[in-house]
Order: structure tokens, then C-alpha cells, then sequence
């Protein structure tokens, strides 16, 4: 899939650049959210229009929502923060699929730089993404 990756002369960092830079609705921007769940990184790919519902959050992890600071991000991902992305993490990071982004056809996540994006049907971010399952822990923001 590396020949599909697009890079801008733009930063991509957020939903509301990358959506700019790719041309797209914000929604479409597959962002990819970083947490600490039983002491290990996990992260939780969403639709960009939406938000971690901390009630669903709870109910699936067993503790509340909340995401890792950009150093530890870094560190137990694997990427920075811009560029977060559910490729090429760290071994033991757990990666899940929010339904939220079930409702599109091709979504664009970040590939592991704050300039850069992949468009990838649902099918392709199952496989590429190797992720554990779907949740649902988000709501519209």
C-alpha cells in the first residue's frame, strides 16, 4: 500500500488540515486516538466528526478515557502526535475500529507523519490496521 500514500507540502496534523490538504469532508478523516488501558497504549480509530463518548468508553475498557500525553504517545505508539496512525505501532499496542467510520466507503487515515495520508475502504483498514475488533465508544462531537 505504500505506493497509495499521499504526502503534502501542507501539514495534515488535524482533522480539519488533513480534511484541507485531501480535498475531503472532515468526516472522512479517520483520526486515530491514543489511551492507557491496563497499563498498555491502545488506540481507537474514529470518524472526524466525532468524540470519545466516556460512558460507551468505560463500558468496553473497564476504566475512563484518557489519552496519553504527546511524549508517552511517541514513546508507546511508536508515532507522534499529527501522524498517528494504526501502521506500523509498537508490538503489544492494541488497535481498534470505531463503527463510526463503518458509514463511509473510504476513509483517510494518517501514515505516521503529520503531511501524509492513505484513502482505505473499510475492508483495507481491517487488514492493514490489524486491529483487535469494532467498538462503539464515540459519539458526534
Amino acid at each position: 500500500m505504500e505506493d497509495r500514500i499521499q504526502e503534502f507540502e501542507v501539514s495534515s496534523a488535524t482533522v480539519a488540515l488533513a480534511a484541507q490538504a485531501l480535498g475531503c469532508e472532515p468526516q472522512r478523516i479517520a483520526k486515530t486516538l491514543s489511551f492507557m488501558v491496563e497499563g498498555k497504549a491502545i488506540l481507537v480509530v474514529a470518524a472526524g466528526d466525532v468524540k470519545i463518548d466516556n460512558a460507551k468508553y468505560k463500558k468496553k475498557f473497564g476504566t475512563k478515557a484518557k489519552m496519553l500525553s504527546p511524549d508517552k504517545v511517541t514513546l508507546l505508539v511508536g508515532h507522534a502526535v499529527g501522524g498517528v496512525c494504526p501502521f506500523a505501532v509498537n508490538q503489544g499496542v492494541k488497535v481498534y475500529l470505531d463503527e463510526s467510520i463503518k458509514r463511509f466507503e473510504t476513509v483517510f487515515p494518517a501514515c505516521g507523519s503529520s503531511n501524509s495520508a492513505i484513502e482505505l475502504t473499510i475492508e483495507e483498514m481491517e487488514r492493514y490496521a490489524d486491529e483487535e475488533g469494532w467498538v462503539d465508544v464515540c459519539k458526534l462531537a
